[in-house]
């Protein structure tokens, strides 16, 4: 059934993971912006005081870099174990600075044997077509861009990379080769960009993210090409606006984002009201990068019903009850997934 429908969306043909990111920097995301040539960090111990029961320290954390020539810097925040074992951790690309927040229980992540990092996107550059802000101001003369240059969504999977860059330095408190990347709607989209870019996470997740993200664009239900850009075209690269009602025409599908994931371990968590997003083409998407996979995608094939976890091969797919939210519910379908494959 779930082929059959995916041969009628006439998909293009999967490439190496090379070809594929080419493809989704020079014509979706636009290109990451370059690695810092300058990184100095300034840690900040126990800022929660008594922080969940004392099960976990909070720390935040200032990354101060030199990029394009030119200072930026923006905060993250760590909360770890302290039962002086290695965990796995979270890096949560968050609406929020808050610890914990609404979209991110941290104390039942430290019951469940993880350590969290989190950043708010907009401390890196704000949620809006300005590009004279944070690391957008860094890297653009008067917030001008060429037609393959960065949009918001690349500069904040660059920011989880750097992230990334000081989670390394903790191989004493943390499980080097088990670090996860996840997000929420634009900021799934970003975490799938985050993990298919940087090999150092072993597993990538996608809560809700949709049109652009983990949902296949062709015949997609609810939001299309047309409706994200004439909303929120600064989150790709101008390029992507050429595909305006043309998604037949594009050179690649979102088949290619899920795939360059391989050969770790992407998952991704729907919710069945969240029909914007399109359930069906988030699963849709799975079927269509599971031969990337050294053990693809293990589903049944139809439609995806409420309560569903098909976890067994190295893609997941989820399916929850409810409308479009980082729920509890969905962070223990995760915590599952990881579980079994880590």
């Amino acid at each position: 059934m779930l082929n059959e429908m995916l041969k009628k969306r006439n998909l293009p043909a999967l490439k190496t993971r090379e070809e594929m990111l080419e493809i989704l920097f020079e014509e979706e995301y636009g290109y990451l912006p370059p690695l810092p040539e300058k990184t100095e960090w300034d840690v900040q111990e126990n800022v929660i005081p008594k922080f969940c029961a004392g099960k976990a320290i909070a720390y935040k954390i200032i990354g101060k870099y030199i990029v394009n020539g030119k200072e930026f810097s923006f905060p993250f925040y760590a909360t770890i174990p302290t039962d002086g074992q290695k965990h796995p951790f979270f890096v949560h690309i968050n609406f929020r600075d808050l610890v914990p927040d609404r979209y991110m229980p941290s104390e039942e992540l430290v019951d469940n044997g993880f350590a969290v990092f989190s950043f708010c996107y907009n401390d890196v550059t704000m949620d809006n077509s300005d590009f004279t802000d944070g690391l957008a101001g860094v890297l653009f003369e008067n917030g001008q861009r060429k037609p393959n240059d960065p949009g918001k969504i690349a500069m904040w999977a660059w920011a989880a990379h750097r992230v990334m860059d000081y989670a390394q330095t903790l191989g004493d408190v943390l499980e080097l080769d088990c670090g996860i990347v996840c997000g929420h709607s634009r900021l799934g989209k970003t975490a799938l960009l985050t993990g298919a870019t940087d090999e150092r996470f072993k597993f990538a997740y996608s809560n809700d993210s949709g049109c652009s993200g983990a949902a296949v664009t062709r015949q997609k239900g609810g939001e299309t090409v047309e409706k994200i850009c004439n909303k929120f075209s600064y989150w790709f690269c101008e390029n992507y606006l050429k595909y305006i009602n043309k998604e037949d025409s594009m050179p690649f599908d979102q088949h290619y984002l899920l795939s360059s994931i391989a050969p770790r371990f992407a998952c991704v968590g729907s919710a069945s009201e969240d029909l914007w997003a399109d359930p069906v083409s988030e699963m849709l998407n799975c079927v269509a990068s599971s031969s990337a996979f050294k053990n693809g995608f293990v589903y049944e094939d139809r439609l995806p019903e409420i309560g569903d976890r098909f976890f067994r091969g190295d893609i997941g797919y989820h399916l929850r009850k409810g409308l479009h939210y980082f729920s509890r519910e969905d962070w223990l379908r995760l915590i599952e997934f990881v579980n079994i494959h880590r």
